[in-house]
């Protein structure tokens, strides 16, 4: 089978259906894959590295449609200026196109593509489920217009996110309000968190709250409980009580809050407004309102498509082309999902819409130019359920009484204690001995008394070692090598002292390998104890 990728040729648009990454694992999956030339020019994407990861660019527009079996597009078929026909018109009868195809705002894209008798894969459809996550395209765009929001509204806010003390006086952190914490709000939320902002954030889903404490955020409530989520995951519309309580609560924050960014949608409908004219206007001067609903006529009374306008000094930005202003990582996010859709039916050797699988189901608006019958899914069989466990019966009080006392689990000794026993009693014999041999052994040591001395000392640190070391709580071990580096110094500082003194070469090169080993501690200690200072950066 034979995929192409097409050039997009929206305004503005700058994102690619395609990378040289995703084009290695569509080979991989038995496709061929030709793309237009120039399809990466605004995503930092040269032609070269497409032809290096085995795909055929090319430069023929009309053929490059023409001898597709699957074509993969961000943006839906729209009117080529340049060849002066429809890019719907331009797919063979009976291939694939798989994109966004947005039928509430291109209500003629369908139509045109049911009559060139396609098999049409609505990306925007993938049904949100744990199995369909790494081909949910809506979260991945979300993602990255969501971090892009906060960053146009930093390059519109005339003040730092972050709190600052100066020389020249303190300047106080911004407050950001996010409206919505699905994943577009979460990723804003994260994003202004990380320059420093005071963040907060609202939704009518309370099973967010911890996703948006987790950023660092304030999660905001209305006293009023109603649970604002659908079985699918979406937002649905709230009581006019609810949307009373919600209101009051966005007016007061509208006197101090500096930024905020709204991202709430209901599928199949227009944007609700959420932040009136008057919140507008009793914002400071200087605040921000990015309205990422703009799309679907915006949060905001205020809001036009596309447009950046300001009213009575506050900033309203509604760029719907949010994650088309990130084309790099958008069109690395895209493709890949696009890579795992096609794998999920089968890639090029087994291709298959089975209509029984839930994702496909989502997607697939037409087969072959006809709207597909979807056939009932077969019942899951119900898991027997475990037979209840009979009731213990009640225990005698003669066994009671006959049973020993539960004992807490200890920890066992450490091994190998046995043989530091041995090794200190077989030492106390000779040093018995030399000592009674030389009474004054311990004032004018003899050579032998002294090298008992010495291995005493070695022993008994062994074994004080050994049990210090077997008593610490295993969470501790890492500081505990970080510690040693302080036993490493001094063995450092005695191998050189013994170098500098010794005139036998044994010793000489024994003092050479501890200070080396020691050293090696001391290097490996400091590495593994910043490693572990790292884990709590933020």
């Amino acid at each position: 089978m034979r995929i192409s990728v097409p050039r997009e040729i929206a305004p503005a648009e700058r994102r690619a259906a395609a990378t040289p990454d995703s084009v290695k694992k569509l080979i991989k999956l038995g496709f061929e894959v030709a793309v237009e030339a120039g399809i990466g020019v605004e995503a930092s994407l040269p032609d070269a590295d497409y032809t290096a990861a085995g795909a055929s660019v090319m430069d023929d527009t009309k053929a490059l449609w023409a001898q597709a079996d699957i074509v993969l597009k961000v943006q839906p078929p729209l009117q080529h200026e340049g060849l002066g026909v429809h890019e719907a018109d331009l797919l063979p009868e009976g291939a694939t196109i798989v994109c966004f195809v947005q039928a509430d705002l291109n209500p003629d894209v369908p139509e045109k593509l049911a009559a060139r008798k396609a098999t049409v894969l609505a990306v925007e459809q993938v049904p949100r489920i744990s199995r369909a996550q790494k081909m949910d395209v809506l979260s991945s765009m979300a993602n990255v217009a969501g971090y892009r929001a906060i960053i146009e509204a930093a390059h519109a806010f005339g003040s730092f996110f972050t709190g600052q003390f100066t020389a020249a006086g303190k300047v106080p952190p911004g407050k950001v309000l996010v409206i919505g914490a699905g994943v577009a709000g979460l990723a804003a939320a994260g994003a202004a968190r990380g320059l420093g902002a005071i963040v907060r954030a609202f939704d009518t889903r309370s099973a967010v709250r911890d996703q948006v404490t987790s950023m660092g955020a304030e999660f905001l409530e209305v006293e009023i409980e109603e649970e604002g989520e659908t079985a699918g995951g979406y937002s649905k519309v709230m009581s006019q009580a609810f949307i009373d309580a919600e209101m009051a609560m966005f007016r007061e924050q509208a006197k101090d809050v500096d930024i905020v960014v709204t991202t709430a949608l209901i599928q199949g409908r227009k944007a609700p407004i959420l932040w009136t004219t008057d919140m507008v206007e009793s914002m400071k001067e200087g605040s921000v309102v990015v309205d990422m609903a703009a799309i679907k006529g915006g949060n905001c009374e205020l809001t036009q498509n596309g447009e950046h306008v300001v009213h009575n000094g506050v900033h309203v930005i509604g760029h719907s082309d949010l994650s088309t202003r990130m084309p790099t990582t958008a069109s690395n996010l895209y493709s890949m999902n696009l890579v795992h859709m096609l794998d999920e039916f089968g890639g090029a050797e087994g291709w298959n819409l089975d209509l029984t699988n839930e994702i496909a189901r989502g997607m697939v608006l037409y087969i072959d130019g006809v709207e597909p019958v979807l056939p009932e899914l077969p019942e899951k069989a119900e898991k027997p359920k475990p037979a209840p466990k009979p009731a213990p019966e009640p225990a005698k009080v003669e066994e009671v009484a006959a049973r020993p006392p539960a004992v807490k689990d200890v920890k066992p000794p450490p091994k190998g204690g046995w043989i530091s026993a041995i090794l200190g009693l077989a030492l106390i014999v000779p040093w018995l001995y030399y000592k009674l041999a030389d009474p004054g052994g311990l004032a004018n040591p003899s050579t032998a008394v002294a090298f008992l001395q010495h291995m005493t000392v070695f022993v008994l640190s062994i074994i004080i070692g050994w049990h210090v070391v077997w008593s610490v709580t295993p969470a501790l071990h890492t500081p505990l090598m970080s510690v040693t580096n302080a036993i490493s110094g001094i063995i450092v500082l005695g191998g050189i002292v013994v170098v500098d003194k010794t005139d036998q070469p044994l010793v000489f090169w024994l003092g050479i390998g501890a200070i080396l080993l020691a050293t090696i501690n001391i290097a490996g200690g400091f590495l593994v104890t910043q490693r572990m200072l790292k884990m709590f950066h933020r």
